[in-house]
């Protein structure tokens, strides 16, 4: 093994936790549409949209950390495997146009030049979001989707009302969510103008609330500095930069 390879962090905490996501969003999903709505408590419904939606958000998170090279570091193939893998449940987005439009995003972070910002003007939530997605979701993904769901009503037979529930609302939830804690909330314009070059921020949530709300990604300003950091490790990154006050 070369020095370059040894010098690279280990892949099996990336790899283990890619495992984790993808295998709890698939046996989650199996399980809501495997038993006819009806059946599941109604009191139930609410936690597990919530817990396919938060899933769903993992999916994304898993793709992006691949795109930055940090879910496999010592197996750059593995690693854009499972990028393509979490991408492809995540919305059908092509991989690699994602990576080519997220470095554009670092170069030129919250400008006219990156893909994710509104237009350098407007901080609205409504007409920026709805931008976003319009940029993202492009025709060839409503046709597989649709595709899917056709196949999966009309040829297995899962209910419909299992589908809009389990399925196709917690991934529109999922863009809300990513969007909000990983893209508003940290690029928004703000009075003052932007601290610097990074053009982010980080929200003061706890690593808990942190991890619930959008797997650390709400840590933006640490991870624009650090690109190179895994989700996971960015608690660490942010301890690093804001250490906690001292006890009264």
């Amino acid at each position: 093994m070369s020095g370059a390879a040894e010098a690279r962090p280990s892949s099996l905490p990336g790899v283990a936790l890619a495992a984790v996501v993808v295998f709890a969003w698939g046996v989650s999903l199996v399980g809501a549409l495997r038993f006819p709505a009806t059946t599941i408590p109604w009191f139930l419904w609410l936690p597990l949209i919530a817990l396919r939606t938060w899933l769903h958000t993992g999916l994304f998170i898993v793709a992006h950390d691949a795109m930055h090279g940090t879910v496999a570091p010592r197996h750059p193939r593995l690693n854009a495997l499972l990028g393509r893998l979490a991408v492809g449940l995540y919305a059908l987005f092509p991989y690699g146009t994602l990576v080519r439009e997220h470095r554009m995003h670092h170069r030129s972070p919250a400008s006219t030049d990156d893909p994710d910002f509104h237009d350098g003007a407007h901080s609205d939530f409504g007409r920026w979001y709805l931008r976003f997605i319009g940029h993202y979701l492009r025709w060839p993904q409503f046709v597989g989707h649709a595709v899917i769901f056709n196949v999966l009503q009309h040829l297995l037979h899962v209910s419909q009302v299992n589908l809009l529930a389990f399925w196709v609302l917690p991934a529109l939830a999922s863009t809300t969510q990513l969007f909000y804690f990983g893209t508003f909330l940290p690029h928004r314009p703000m009075p003052g103008g932007y601290a610097d070059a990074h053009r982010a921020r980080s929200n003061n949530y706890g690593p808990a609330l942190s991890l619930l709300t959008c797997f650390h990604f709400g840590y933006h300003r640490e991870h624009h500095e650090s690109p190179g950091v895994p989700w996971w490790s960015l608690p660490a990154a942010r301890a690093r930069r804001v250490p906690a006050p001292p006890p009264r």
